[in-house]
């Protein structure tokens, strides 16, 4: 049974170019492999970026006004930028379930439950990517992104969530490959918000996601 103070829990306090997250990722990845250093949660926040998973179109990225960044996470294009929390979760699946479905699965409930500390009733959907709320409007709308990628049963990558982002920077893609619904915010929803007062709800809400993906 995990712990939570066997895990590192990081929030970086400035933005994080990608190239620098990745190469960081990379190596903690190894480390851990190794068991050279703990399981990290990475709680970070990017520059404005898009990034290209090993699903995505060409097509779907409708702009050249922020750099892209290929990246072997699965999934297609995202974007990063300030006002979102974005979440990298680095554990070994060795010590755990070995199963990526009960993983990816754990994660977005992870983040779901994340959400309802703030009211906010998030929910997967099947062949949908992400997680989705209503917004005060009754539409469907997309408030955070899921994309993981796993080395020798090392987790990395994560989660992305929109606190307070410019969601005027989502137009130069199709989120996800998913055109036919927009993309909200905590901000948007009306409810005010800081990183770090998400950074809490995901604390409070991690002994459920361990439990989901122990043994």
């Amino acid at each position: 049974m995990t712990h939570l103070s066997d895990i590192e829990w990081y929030a970086s306090d400035k933005q994080i170019s990608y190239p620098d997250a990745l190469s960081e990722m990379e190596q903690r990845n190894a480390a851990i492999y190794l068991e050279e250093k703990p399981e990290l949660i990475w709680l970070l926040e990017h520059p404005p970026l898009y990034t290209a998973g090993t699903s995505s179109d060409p097509a779907e990225l409708l702009s050249n006004e922020f750099p892209v960044f290929e990246t072997g996470r699965g999934g297609r294009h995202t974007y990063h930028g300030p006002g979102q929390r974005v979440g990298y979760v680095m554990l070994n699946l060795k010590k755990r379930q070995a199963d990526v479905r009960n993983f990816v699965h754990a994660l977005e409930a992870w983040v779901i439950n994340a959400l309802s500390e703030f009211d906010v009733s998030a929910r997967a959907i099947e062949g949908r990517v992400g997680i989705w709320c209503d917004t005060p409007q009754g539409q469907e709308a997309k408030i955070g992104a899921i994309g993981i990628r796993i080395r020798k049963w090392v987790t990395m990558h994560g989660f992305a969530v929109n606190i307070d982002p410019d969601l005027n920077h989502f137009a130069g893609i199709i989120p996800c490959g998913i055109s036919e619904y927009p993309v909200t915010s905590l901000k948007q929803l009306g409810i005010t918000a800081t990183l770090h007062d998400f950074d809490a709800a995901l604390k409070k809400t991690a002994p459920d996601f361990f439990l989901a993906i122990d043994k």
